[in-house]
């Protein structure tokens, strides 16, 4: 990631209204749509890998609605609204555009919205945000809320005609990586740490490997893990170990990565010499989870050698 997500220009957020004439009717194309074959069909659901992707889906919302659906691998509810979002959108022919973000990657983009949590979706019409749910909805409540987006846009008189995917097919992964994914969608986290470890042993230079463990170790941590009760630990006690990291393991995977890494390195450098070793290794593997290149991991590096030196 090479720099920080811009924020959407400052504009009053447009609630989706009530009704509006003259947009392409969604109920009657998804009624009339066959039964969908994932291997087949077109998708108009692109995934946000970066933040140069999310300022050109902004500007694609001049040509029509781009629905923007935040998400995260540790929240089922979130990865079920998307499949939703996303065949419904793919009903629409081209009038709707879907655009994922995993917000564990790039949270800046929830902050860019004011999303505090998923799942979520924001309608981009015409370059202004229309908030349309955040938290979990149904399928008929999703349909209603974006036949609401296209008669807005309709509204706007935008012309919509975006392309799907061109079709290609994507290259597959390594088999252990496949089992890896295929646990973690299970719930089988175990079993996806296992995949990965057998992964790093058969090649220790494995990187996604090594990502994907480290991943699958923070998913393994949050899963019991009170929001509230670990604030108040850690607040208790500041010099806490397992309280800090809990709420550092929340905070990251809330979206919230720099106050993670803020405030490890801020225990790292109150606690004895053990300890700092045990903080350092947590931070290096939060670094893994969020990517080298973030540029919130390479400041916190920086921060961390300062603290070391």
């Amino acid at each position: 990631m090479t720099q920080p997500t811009q924020p959407l220009p400052q504009q009053p957020q447009t609630p989706i209204p009530a009704s509006v004439r003259g947009a392409y009717d969604l109920s009657q194309a998804q009624a009339a749509a066959p039964s969908p074959e994932p291997a087949a069909e077109p998708s108009w659901r692109f995934d946000v890998e970066t933040p140069e992707d999310f300022q050109k889906y902004v500007q694609l919302s001049q040509q029509g609605a781009v629905i923007f659906a935040l998400w995260a691998e540790h929240s089922p509810a979130s990865k079920e609204t998307l499949e939703i979002l996303e065949r419904t959108i793919n009903t629409a022919g081209g009038n709707l555009l879907l655009a994922a973000v995993d917000i564990v990657k790039l949270p800046e983009i929830g902050q860019a919205f004011q999303i505090q949590g998923v799942p979520a979706a924001i309608a981009v019409i015409a370059g202004q945000p229309a908030p349309m749910f955040n938290s979990q909805v149904g399928e008929e409540q999703i349909l209603q809320l974006l036949q609401q987006v296209l008669q807005l846009s309709a509204q706007h008189q935008l012309p919509g005609g975006f392309e799907p995917h061109g079709g290609e097919a994507e290259k597959p992964l390594p088999p252990l990586h496949q089992k890896a994914v295929d646990a973690i969608d299970a719930g089988d986290f175990a079993g996806a740490r296992d995949a990965y470890t057998q992964a790093l042993n058969e090649n220790p230079g494995d990187r996604d490997a090594k990502i994907g463990l480290a991943q699958v170790g923070l998913l393994e941590r949050v899963g019991d893990l009170s929001l509230a009760d670990a604030r108040a630990a850690a607040a208790a006690n500041p010099t806490d170990v397992q309280a800090a990291f809990n709420v550092a393991d929340l905070d990251v995977t809330g979206g919230h990565v720099e106050d993670a890494f803020n405030r490890l390195i801020t225990l790292f450098k109150a606690v004895d010499a053990e300890q700092k070793n045990t903080v350092r290794e947590r931070l290096l593997e939060l670094f893994d989870v969020v990517g080298s290149d973030d540029p919130r991991v390479k400041k916190a590096r920086a921060d961390l050698m300062m603290a070391i030196f």
